[in-house]
C-alpha cells in the first residue's frame, strides 16, 4: 500500500497541534528552495545555509502566523528574503560580487569524479546564474521565484505586491533580456553546451 505525502498544511496542522517532529519534513522540502534564495542575496554558501536556517526557526516560531492564503514557499520566501536583507544591512556587504561565485565554479568543475551528464548540468545551470548576475535585480528576482522557486504568477504579484497581468508581462521582458544576456556575453559557451 503507497502512503501519501502529507500537504504542507497538513503538516503545519500536525505541527501546531503538538508534533513538533513532523516540522522536519517542512525543512527537509523547502531546505534547497531557502538556500538557493539565501545564496542570490549572499553569494556566500555559509552565510546562505546559515540564513536558510534562520529562516526555518524563524517560520517555525511564527508557523501560528501562517494563515494558509499563499503557499508556504510564497510565506517562506518571504522570511529568508527579509532576513537576507537584514543581514546585508547590517554587515554592508555588496550584494552583488562575482568573483566568489567564479570560485565556486572552478572548484566545482574541478571535481573529477562526477559524472559527465552531471557536470554537464552543472554547467547550464552555472551559465544561467552567470547571464542572471548580469542582469537587473529585479529581473534576477523574477526569474528566481518563477524557475527556481517555482512560483505562480499568482505568487509572484503576491511577493512583488503587484497585478498577475504586470507579474506576466514582468517575466516575459526579464526571459527576454536574459536570451539577450546570454547571447551577448556567452555566446561561445552557450554554443559548446547546449
Amino acid at each position: 500500500m503507497m502512503q501519501t505525502v502529507p500537504s504542507d498544511l497538513e503538516v503545519i496542522d500536525q505541527v501546531l497541534k503538538g508534533n513538533q517532529q513532523k516540522y522536519e519534513l517542512l525543512v527537509k522540502k523547502y531546505q534547497a528552495f531557502a538556500f538557493t534564495i539565501a545564496l542570490r542575496y549572499t553569494k556566500n554558501r555559509e552565510d546562505a545555509e546559515e540564513l536558510a536556517q534562520s529562516a526555518f526557526v524563524k517560520a517555525y516560531l511564527n508557523l501560528r502566523d501562517y494563515r494558509g492564503d499563499a503557499k508556504f514557499s510564497t510565506w517562506l520566501y518571504t522570511i529568508v528574503s527579509s532576513l537576507c536583507l537584514s543581514f546585508l544591512r547590517k554587515k554592508k556587504l555588496e550584494v552583488h560580487s562575482l568573483d566568489q561565485e567564479y570560485v565556486f565554479e572552478r572548484a566545482d568543475a574541478q571535481e573529477s569524479s562526477l559524472k559527465a551528464d552531471y557536470i554537464e548540468q552543472r554547467s547550464k545551470l552555472q551559465l544561467l546564474n552567470r547571464a542572471m548576475e548580469l542582469l537587473h535585480p529585479d529581473d534576477a528576482k523574477l526569474l528566481t521565484l518563477f524557475y527556481k522557486a517555482e512560483q505562480s504568477l499568482e505568487e509572484i504579484a503576491k511577493i512583488l505586491h503587484i497585478e498577475p497581468n504586470n507579474a506576466k508581462v514582468k517575466l516575459h521582458r526579464a526571459r527576454q533580456r536574459l536570451k539577450e544576456t546570454m547571447e551577448k556575453h556567452f555566446a561561445q559557451e552557450v554554443q559548446e553546451i547546449f
